[in-house]
């Protein structure tokens, strides 16, 4: 039976009902028809959209100045709540995609659609908002804002606990790649994916061309550290961030996080004084520029892998992001994060609290809403062991999980604060041949292993 003959038809009617919107209502930046017959709306909302997608401030207010022009613009909400969740405002977040579904009824099916995935994503329902995704890419691939959300490193498919959910993205990124041509956001992106992929030559062509088309793209600037960092080119990442960062709005929600990426540079060149002004000026809780888990994780994993290079503890740093941790993320949300504040816990000794968040964790885990499922919890007591200097233990619980990083989230650079703290347990532990073998099946070009002691293995 021909089931390719249902989908051409289908193709035939959406393309059809978007030429009949076409001559009632305006048009997105990706050509996509909104529901508003407001030029003035039309034209916030966009410009909203173009700041949600290159990281820069003003995407609220833009979004809200489309809601005052015309307040039944669904897509508006759908839009701040985009926002707010990367903001880490997650209250707030999920209250304004219950607006855009109050507003819903008469919509487009793409409307709806977009709508829909966003509240899906932001309730929990993971594999389903994946479903929906890849249902609604497939007849409407130029949903930009729905990518950005879905297709980052920690966005719904890289928190969605998956194995394999590194090559599934860049996969997705690849079919519809041939629909959005030269866009320079589209490139940035996809070239992101690439990298986290392995494709190192294609990510590096298709992160240039998005630099060359815009400049000042701020996922552009991440994804040329990212493919910097994975290309072992540390050098030019550096030089590409200290000359971009003084041209970014400071209130840039990746200010304090592309500053992280800087340190790292500066950290892995030997330049301490150097990341640890980076630390102070702009990763540091009263400094960074992002919401409440992104300032976790950056600040966490700044201050233990800088441990790990051989740099003394900041027992007064590690007090703040444990407070902050205490105070903003109480409860466990997204593994990424959740894996910084168990480590803040350990490092000030709080093991009845790195122990409750852990059954929390598990507890989630039997209800089967916490992706992840058993891995942090685990990875959490290889951690704690390696803190009370258990190496042996540490090592008996981090290495099984060896492979299973992605299932957490985040990206290989990010990973590597696992598979640091498991090389410096090998070091530590007198076990140099294992330390080796760890080494030797590090991801080929990946920029160098600051582990105080590493040099021992050469």
């Amino acid at each position: 039976m021909n089931t390719s003959f249902p989908r051409r038809i289908r193709r035939v009617q959406i393309d059809y009902q978007i030429r009949q919107w076409r001559t009632l209502m305006l048009a997105d930046k990706y050509d996509l028809p909104l529901s508003t017959t407001s030029a003035a709306a039309r034209d916030a909302y966009v410009r909203g959209y173009d700041l949600a997608l290159t990281l820069y401030p003003g995407a609220l207010e833009a979004f809200d100045l489309a809601l005052a022009t015309d307040p039944g613009l669904a897509l508006a909400h759908a839009g701040k709540a985009q926002v707010l969740m990367r903001e880490g405002k997650a209250a707030d977040g999920r209250a304004a995609i219950a607006v855009a579904k109050e507003l819903g009824g008469g919509l487009s099916a793409r409307e709806a659609g977009h709508i829909r995935f966003f509240d899906l994503a932001f309730s929990g329902q993971t594999a389903a908002a994946i479903t929906a995704l890849h249902e609604h890419l497939t007849d409407w691939p130029r949903d930009a804002l729905m990518i950005a959300t879905a297709a980052n490193p920690n966005g719904t498919i890289g928190g969605s606990g998956r194995i394999g959910q590194k090559h599934e993205i860049a996969a997705m990124m690849d079919r519809i790649a041939p629909r959005y041509g030269n866009d320079y956001w589209f490139l940035s992106y996809y070239a992101i994916a690439l990298s986290e992929d392995g494709r190192l030559t294609d990510a590096r062509a298709a992160i240039e061309r998005s630099v060359a088309l815009n400049p000042k793209n701020a996922h552009a600037a991440h994804g040329f550290a990212h493919i910097s960092y994975e290309s072992g080119d540390p050098e030019t990442g550096r030089a590409f961030l200290s000359s971009w960062l003084p041209n970014y709005p400071r209130n840039g929600s990746f200010h304090g996080h592309l500053s992280w990426h800087l340190a790292l540079f500066e950290l892995g060149a030997g330049n301490w004084e150097t990341a640890q002004r980076l630390y102070r000026d702009y990763i540091a809780l009263d400094q960074h520029s992002g919401g409440p888990p992104q300032k976790m994780t950056d600040g966490t994993a700044f201050l233990w892998r800088s441990e790990l290079a051989g740099h003394p503890r900041d027992p007064a740093a590690w007090r703040r992001m444990y407070d902050h941790a205490r105070r903003t993320l109480p409860r466990p949300g997204a593994g990424l994060s959740d894996l910084h504040v168990i480590l803040a816990q350990a490092v000030m000794g709080d093991d009845t609290g790195s122990e409750a968040r852990t059954h929390q964790i598990e507890e989630l885990v039997r209800e089967g809403r916490y992706p992840s499922g058993s891995y942090l919890p685990q990875l959490s007591r290889g951690l704690v062991a390696f803190e009370r200097r258990d190496f042996p233990a540490a090592i008996d619980t981090l290495a099984p999980l060896a492979g299973q990083n992605e299932r957490i989230g985040g990206s290989r650079a990010q990973h590597d604060l696992i598979e640091f703290t498991l090389l410096k347990a090998y070091l530590n532990a007198g076990r140099l041949e294992e330390a080796r073998r760890l080494l030797a099946a590090r991801r080929p070009g990946a920029s160098g292993v600051p582990v105080v002691g590493v040099a021992a293995l050469h």
